[in-house]
């Protein structure tokens, strides 16, 4: 059964395949031959962090107790932050979406208000009191309240 022509073009398409799969693992194969020198696989690290392909001076090594080396974590306390009655000013706040934003007049920072953290209704350029309170994206007011 004689075959057509596009299953000859497939065949020999797969065979070229075949050879040029062969050729990059024959290259491979020498590239990898040549660079297993331990030279090559080396990286050193200088007195200022850097990686370099010399290695340091033994001369101008120092000794470090493990003792020493004092490892911290500091964590910002900002329970201060959120326990206090806050100031603001409503700049902006969209009743149709029920969300907003508040500036505090203390620290000119701005934080997002949800329709839930309302006590009171809201609009542009209102005064309030606030408490501000964690959020998935960050400090939120919570408990707004209007200055009378």
């Amino acid at each position: 059964m004689a075959q057509t022509w596009n299953k000859r073009e497939r065949e020999l398409k797969k065979q070229q395949n075949k050879k040029d799969k062969e050729v990059r693992k024959l290259e491979r194969k020498k590239n990898s031959a040549e660079g297993n020198k331990a030279d090559m696989i080396l990286a050193y690290v200088d007195e200022n962090g850097n990686l370099t392909s010399t290695p340091p001076d033994p001369s101008k090594r120092k000794l470090i107790n493990a003792e020493d080396i004092e490892i911290k974590v500091v964590y910002q306390n900002n329970e201060d932050e959120a326990d206090a009655v806050k100031t603001g000013i409503v700049l902006h706040f969209n009743n149709l979406k029920g969300y907003g934003f508040i500036k505090d007049l203390q620290s000119q920072k701005e934080y997002f208000v949800h329709i839930n953290g309302l006590i009171d209704r809201v609009s542009e350029r209102s005064k309030v009191h606030f408490v501000l309170e964690a959020g998935p994206k960050g400090w939120s007011a919570t408990k707004v309240t209007l200055v009378k």
